[in-house]
């Protein structure tokens, strides 16, 4: 029998949900009913998560734990307490899911997990998303014009799970088979859409502002997007990055100083002129060199909330944005006052 032990990785969130999801199904067909736990490894002593696999409900037949976070799983002690769990549970009514952001962890935890029940799911290639998109519409009864799926795609961050929850909306505002034309996009998705990575991104890179008011700007929107339900740290960081590397991309085009037509631009995902503004006004503001502090600072903060938890990880995002913003990426140890 296959050892209830699954492997779920990498930073395309939606599909990686949906496997986790049908594990859960799975179990509940098989048992009828079943308890569901999720876990943060950055909050939770594994052995606790262990002690839970290993309690027997008189009432639920099977049970199913969900461990987030699970490259920081490295501790010998807490290595040994999985081996020892995945080689005591043969009849699998209950089942663990490791999941993470990365795309490996510790390979000691990694071969205790059945490679069949192992996957990485990785974000999709810049040229698949929009067809993606269309497909997704198509699916729902509607047509994406190709101008339209670009367009959302400057606006939502490119995973499954965000692109999915976004583009809902059209099917409430349009009748089935309905064109969603660019148009529509900037009424629906513009006017209406919640705070995230990219309009942080906005306020951040404003060139026609001070610094100073860009900063209070970020952080108020970091403040709205921390209190929406769907919240998570990483989705910010991860958003930010997206940007700084595709303000690295524009940089790199641009790096010889002669013109670069509408076509070129396009190739490289700058295909809106609202996309082309927003990426000339963060060239002014951050140069190649410092793109790459950005990243790097960007990387080291995510490190960070992982390795400390939630109790710090306000101050750690304040900190990431006043040092990308008021000190173009350098790191600080402390505010400053200007």
């Amino acid at each position: 029998m296959a050892v209830p032990l699954y492997l779920y990785s990498g930073p395309e969130f939606g599909e990686r949900n949906e496997a986790v999801d049908s594990v859960k199904k799975a179990l509940k067909k098989k048992y009828s009913e079943i308890d569901e736990y999720l876990y943060y490894a950055s909050e939770t002593d594994f052995s606790e998560v262990m002690t839970t696999l290993q309690s027997e409900s008189l009432f639920v037949p099977a049970s199913c734990v969900v461990l987030r976070g699970a490259e920081l799983i490295k501790n010998k002690g807490d290595v040994e307490l999985l081996e020892k769990w995945v080689s005591s549970s043969p009849d699998g009514s209950n089942v663990l899911i490791l999941v993470s952001d990365e795309i490996k962890i510790d390979s000691k935890v990694e071969k205790l997990v059945p490679k069949e029940n192992r996957k990485i799911f990785w974000e999709m290639f810049e040229n698949q998303k929009s067809e993606w998109l269309k497909k997704y519409f198509k699916k729902s009864g509607y047509v994406l014009a190709q101008d339209a799926a670009e367009a959302i795609l400057e606006l939502v961050e490119n995973n499954t799970e965000s692109l999915k929850t976004e583009c809902s909306g059209f099917f409430l505002y349009f009748p089935e088979g309905s064109e969603i034309t660019c148009a529509d996009v900037e009424k629906i998705l513009s006017h209406n859409r919640e705070e995230s990575a990219f309009t942080l991104f906005d306020a951040m890179s404003d060139f026609t502002k001070p610094a100073e008011e860009r900063l209070q700007n970020s952080l108020e929107i970091l403040q709205k997007i921390r209190l929406s339900k769907n919240y998570q740290s990483v989705m910010i960081i991860g958003g930010l990055s997206s940007c700084f590397r595709k303000l690295n991309i524009w940089h790199k085009i641009h790096s010889g100083g002669s013109y670069v037509d509408d076509f070129a631009l396009k190739q490289n995902g700058f295909s809106s002129k609202k996309s082309q503004e927003q990426y000339r006004s963060a060239a002014k503001v951050w140069s190649t060199g410092q793109v790459t502090a950005c990243l790097a600072l960007l990387a080291s903060t995510d490190a960070a909330i992982r390795s400390l938890g939630t109790q710090m990880e306000e101050t750690q995002l304040q900190m990431m944005l006043f040092s990308i913003i008021m000190k173009n990426g350098a790191f600080c140890s402390e505010y400053q006052v200007s």
